[in-house]
């Protein structure tokens, strides 16, 4: 058996050790190296587990021939031994977050309707090391707190990501030791794209100027980070309920160190359906301000048409109509 493989292998049985068998498991297939390689590594391992494998294939049909490419996937996937493969088109409906986000939003979407489809146990995403790091290298330069700099989790509801520990250089060995054309998309090339520059010039420089365990250092350290979010992100649910409601009594939360009452106003905040990947720090501060810094100040405009208010001791997230936008619910 290929090294390659058999280091693939080994990370899909390892996350897999709870699913039994004969249980159905979707490989999210996009045909490029790393989701080839996760299908070929699953299905080895389905064989001694009895598992069924399908696979996915989201067609976004943002670019020219993006039809042909995804036909071209499912065929290798087939080839590969997955039982079944579905090619999904998918409307990528702009909703002000950027054109990316918008685009996985729709693909997360599609994915998690076809695993409730078949039955799945789990969506299998090929998410490396190196796809760790570089987002862990976006976040810091977003100056993102815990929760971006913590990278992708292994594990989200359906989702499982078993390459995390594993280089890409590892799925592209893979594709040549099966003799795999793995598709190559044009936007890894386009500076214009931040993860791409951060693939193609820092991550590179950073290697160089301090060698290439750096890659191993950024996901270790996400990894730390994410223990560390999780511990806190409960803090903040127990200060969510302590707040009361409707509102958020200010005195309350005005008690809890930063960190915790800046989760709570995230939490408030996305319950008043404001979009996730429009909710910026800035805004959390102007929110935070009402609960600790209060002079009289007016309306915090948010995005998604919602706006916080403090009244009467309590903060409130209102629509523009003056609605209340959120009613408290448990997160």
């Amino acid at each position: 058996m290929d090294d390659a493989l058999w280091q693939l292998r080994r990370e899909v049985n390892r996350d897999l050790a709870d699913v039994e068998p004969g249980r159905v498991l979707v490989v999210a297939l996009s045909g490029g190296a790393d989701s080839l390689a996760l299908a070929a590594a699953t299905v080895a391992e389905s064989r001694a587990n009895a598992w069924r494998v399908t696979g996915v294939v989201v067609d976004h049909a943002l670019q020219t021939g993006s039809a042909a490419v995804a036909k071209q996937a499912a065929t290798q996937g087939v080839a590969l031994g997955l039982a079944d493969v579905a090619v999904v088109r998918v409307d990528v409906e702009p909703d002000g977050s950027g054109p990316e986000a918008a685009a996985r939003a729709a693909r997360y979407a599609a994915l998690s309707a076809a695993a409730v489809e078949q039955g799945a146990d789990a969506v299998l995403l090929g998410h490396t090391l190196d796809d760790q790091a570089e987002t862990v290298l976006l976040g810091l330069a977003r100056g993102s707190g815990a929760r971006s700099l913590a990278g992708m989790p292994r594990r989200r509801g359906a989702f499982r990501r078993p390459l995390l520990r594993v280089r890409r250089a590892v799925t592209r060995e893979v594709c040549r030791d099966l003799g795999l054309t793995p598709w190559e998309d044009p936007h890894n090339d386009d500076l214009s794209f931040a993860r791409v520059r951060v693939r193609s010039l820092a991550m590179p420089a950073l290697e160089a100027a301090l060698g290439e365990r750096v890659v191993e250092s950024l996901a270790r350290t996400a990894d730390r980070l994410r223990e560390d979010d999780d511990a806190l992100a409960q803090w903040a649910s127990r200060a969510w309920a302590a707040a009361g409601g409707p509102g958020l009594d200010v005195e309350v939360l005005g008690q809890e160190p930063a960190a915790v009452r800046h989760r709570v106003l995230r939490l408030a905040a996305l319950q008043a359906d404001v979009p996730a990947g429009s909710l910026s720090a800035s805004h959390l501060m102007a929110l935070d301000a009402l609960v600790t810094d209060w002079h009289g100040q007016g309306t915090v405009a948010l995005p998604g048409g919602v706006g916080g208010v403090r009244r009467c001791g309590r903060l409130y997230l209102t629509r523009e109509s003056g609605e209340p936008a959120t009613t408290h619910d448990e997160p």
